[in-house]
């Protein structure tokens, strides 16, 4: 009960925060981080997400990203709104800018996506993010997770959504860097030193199965296992976990489903900030 106690204390002192930015200096602020996980066109829930904490004023401080995480992370960092950077990912079709190039390293490459992303990033540096930016990748020399929160942008971000198998390796300062999530599929530790508040989202909650019936079916749920597994295990990390339900049910590269994975996201957090903050009057903004 006082562990509840303190949280909501916590939360209420967030939104003391942002009813006064104008007025209070930029150190006195509660600093908000958000981590989010990868999980392909899943990671579109976290749009969702962050639509929802925009609607009450719980603007980040910093982000973290592995995989669709750090897309979605990124583009939000850039000044996109969620709604907007849902309309860009449905409207270019983003697999269109990769298929069909193909090399012997993996099945297809990831050089396409470059214009893309020079399109609506603009300047190909971390510092022209409005929020301060980390992504995960896996150093595959080192068989270690390595960190991008500085100088170049776009090939860090194609590092940390390359999926291993599907897409041709990154190579970066000499090294060669697969997708983050291999390792570290919610980044919450860049952001333990420079947050007093950390949401860890997951975009990959693994409903119930009775009937596995097809290899598929069993590669898809074994690998979504494996990647929850190390999200689990940074859970206690955070201050706040928000998982939308159900969601492992979308294929990886399902964009067609995007709008109600948006939708998923955004009514799961909606419900959590009722839950957690709207009750006590702690969120910023009424939820109509």
């Amino acid at each position: 009960m006082e562990e509840e106690r303190l949280s909501f204390m916590v939360f209420q002192q967030i939104g003391t925060a942002f009813n006064n930015t104008s007025s209070l200096p930029l150190e006195n602020q509660t600093r908000i981080g958000i981590a989010l996980s990868g999980g392909g066109v899943r990671g579109i829930s976290h749009l969702g997400v962050l639509k929802a904490m925009d609607e009450v004023g719980l603007i980040p401080s910093a982000i973290s990203g592995t995989s669709a995480g750090a897309i979605a992370g990124v583009m939000y960092a850039k000044g996109f709104a969620p709604d907007e950077i849902l309309e860009i990912i449905i409207q270019t079709n983003y697999f269109k800018f990769i298929w069909p190039s193909v090399s012997w390293k993996g099945i297809l490459k990831m050089d396409q996506v470059i214009p893309l992303y020079e399109k609506y990033l603009g300047v190909d540096d971390f510092s022209s993010l409005r929020i301060p930016m980390t992504m995960a990748a896996t150093d595959l020399h080192l068989g270690q997770t390595v960190y991008f929160s500085s100088g170049e942008l776009i090939r860090p971000l194609m590092a940390s959504s390359c999926i291993p198998g599907m897409f041709e390796p990154i190579l970066l300062d000499g090294r060669y860097f697969i997708d983050g999530g291999v390792l570290n599929n919610m980044p919450v530790e860049p952001l333990q030193d420079s947050c007093d508040v950390i949401i860890g989202v997951n975009c990959n909650h693994l409903p119930i199965e009775q009937n596995i019936r097809h290899i598929k079916s069993l590669i898809e749920r074994t690998v979504i296992m494996s990647m929850n597994y190390n999200v689990y295990s940074r859970r206690g990390m955070c201050d706040h976990f928000v998982e939308p339900p159900g969601l492992a049910r979308f294929g990886v590269l399902e964009i067609k489903k995007a709008k109600e994975i948006f939708e998923i996201g955004y009514q799961t957090m909606m419900e959590y900030i009722s839950l957690h903050l709207q009750q006590d009057g702690i969120a910023t903004k009424s939820i109509i």
